[in-house]
């Protein structure tokens, strides 16, 4: 199937853009003068459909590569982001390396918000990669969610959760890091819309990190770029790109 069929720009265009709007934090009417300066004539509008259309859809394709190995120490917290003049809540899990763990937009500050965040980082995890310990804040509403996911069986009953104020400290700072990359959208329409772009930052964070580091075939940004490309169908598989280079340091050896 190509996900790209009836765009007027190829795949791998589409994907530069839309992997530069997410990583470095900069406008749409930016990006299209410097898209314009490279030869690609592409009005921001067109870009912002790209990101919204294609963002959400990178980040589920590249979730299984970034999210592996955590350590079993948690921080989780939350941080505002404003949607149609309202501030809202991002909530964010991270290990104690400060290595993405999930994230989940909620329009309340809740329970059942929190419940919901921590549903969706535990999805999916084999019981050996569940947290130990579980770091937050004294908000009231993480005790809750947490005691209500270990009666569901959900968290090991033995998991501790713990109300550290310092140890947070990475958590804060990888906040500040995410709102940089926020901060030119100069506020979101919809929650809908707000998520989808959220989803694109939250991934290039986590592969910014390192955190798909094992499955980048090529040193620096290029194995950035073609684990993208390849979670598309572009260019050749992980298979056949590694021969290529293992045949090319072959005869650059011989």
């Amino acid at each position: 199937m190509n996900d790209f069929k009836g765009r007027h720009f190829t795949g791998e265009v589409i994907l530069w853009a839309v992997r530069w709007y997410c990583r470095y934090g900069i406008s749409y009417r930016d990006l299209e003068e410097m898209l314009s300066e490279r030869g690609i004539d592409v009005d921001h509008t067109t870009i912002y459909r790209w990101v919204q259309r294609y963002a959400p859809e990178m980040e589920k394709r590249l979730r299984w590569f970034w999210r592996r190995g955590f350590d079993p120490s948690w921080r989780l917290d939350e941080t505002y982001v404003k949607v149609r003049g309202k501030w809202t809540y991002l909530y964010r899990a991270v290990d104690k390396r400060g290595d993405t763990i999930d994230f989940y937009l909620s329009s309340t500050r809740s329970a059942k918000a929190a419940k919901r965040f921590l549903g969706k980082a535990l999805r999916g995890l084999k019981d050996w990669e569940k947290p130990a310990k579980l770091n937050t804040d004294k908000a009231p509403s993480y005790g809750a969610a947490i005691a209500e996911l270990k009666r569901e069986g959900k968290l090991a009953a033995e998991t501790e959760h713990r109300q550290v104020k310092y140890l947070n400290n990475v958590l804060e700072a990888d906040h500040g890091k995410l709102k940089m990359l926020i901060k030119p959208v100069r506020g979101f329409k919809s929650m809908p819309t707000a998520y989808a772009t959220i989803k694109g930052f939250e991934v290039m964070r986590a592969l910014r990190k390192g955190q798909a580091q094992a499955w980048c075939l090529q040193p620096g940004i290029m194995g950035e770029v073609r684990l993208v490309e390849r979670a598309f169908g572009i260019g050749p598989s992980a298979l056949t790109e590694t021969m290529i280079m293992l045949n090319k340091h072959f005869a650059n050896a011989a």
